[in-house]
């Protein structure tokens, strides 16, 4: 997993999460520790706005 210095709002501790959990047999994690210990830190999460629910409503 590859994690560059982007957006505070992008390095969060949900998408880091995400890909940890989602490694079947090996993870490595390519990053600065500054960075992977900012993700850890970063819980705020904001409200997607997909439109996701409005695609399966449609008929």
């Amino acid at each position: 997993m590859v994690i560059p210095q982007a957006a505070p709002m992008l390095l969060t501790r949900n998408l880091l999460y995400t890909g940890i959990t989602r490694a079947k047999k090996l993870l490595i994690i390519i990053g600065s520790k500054k960075i992977i210990d900012f993700m850890i830190g970063n819980v705020d999460s904001k409200k997607r706005n997909t439109g996701l629910e409005y695609k399966l409503r449609e008929e």
